[in-house]
């Protein structure tokens, strides 16, 4: 089992988590030779990700992370993980296995937001708040008829979002991310600012803490 990047495993103790999880054992359970993909937190034209994030950074002058930022993010571009869901679909092998699609770069929350920020030319203040306070503010946000904030997001914000060792990735599917790259900053709208962020990280080594 590789939980790390789909936030599902059976045996989490959070239910959401837990219920992805065996949302997908039950589907290997149902169809032997069945394919899984896991995309990571995707990123795409007027996506509920950057899109949100960006247009939040311009409107506050102090913006309140998920508890102090450290929770690690690999994106993906929407279009990218189309691509390799097709790919998987072409394989010749029936047997069943489970692919991670994630973005070329790891960051933390609070390097992503940092990147964004200097990107957008915005000057900042991060401040962290901790889970619990988010708990709150999603337990009352989910009164209202539009919640900005779910307790199902806040229980996602306190996992990491990565490729976990030893599952097949983008790779396993002869995936050109340098093309990826290039495609997806040419048409990504607001996202452009962190597909180039990916790309000079990739080009000196994904050393995401030293580059941002």
């Amino acid at each position: 089992m590789c939980p790390e990047l789909a936030g599902a495993d059976a045996a989490s103790p959070s239910l959401y988590i837990r219920k992805r999880g065996e949302g997908e054992l039950a589907v290997k359970a149902a169809f032997t030779e069945a394919i899984l993909i896991r995309p990571a937190v995707m990123f795409g034209p007027d996506d509920a990700f950057l899109t949100t994030m960006l247009a939040l950074l311009r409107r506050l002058p102090i913006y309140p992370m998920f508890g102090h930022g450290r929770t690690r993010l690999r994106p993906a571009y929407v279009e990218g993980v189309a691509e390799a869901i097709a790919r998987a679909l072409q394989r010749t092998q029936t047997h069943a296995i489970t692919f991670e699609c994630g973005g070329p770069c790891v960051y933390s929350y609070g390097e992503l937001l940092r990147a964004l920020a200097r990107k957008a030319d915005l000057k900042r203040i991060l401040i962290p708040l901790p889970f619990a306070a988010w708990w709150a503010l999603a337990w009352t946000a989910e009164l209202l008829p539009n919640p900005p904030v779910t307790r199902n997001q806040v229980e996602l914000m306190q996992v990491d979002n990565v490729c976990s060792p030893g599952c097949p990735d983008l790779q396993n599917l002869e995936f050109r991310r340098t093309r990826w790259r290039i495609r997806s900053s040419r048409r990504c709208g607001v996202a452009r600012a962190a597909c180039r962020t990916e790309a000079r990280l990739a080009r000196a080594g994904n050393q995401s803490s030293s580059s941002l």
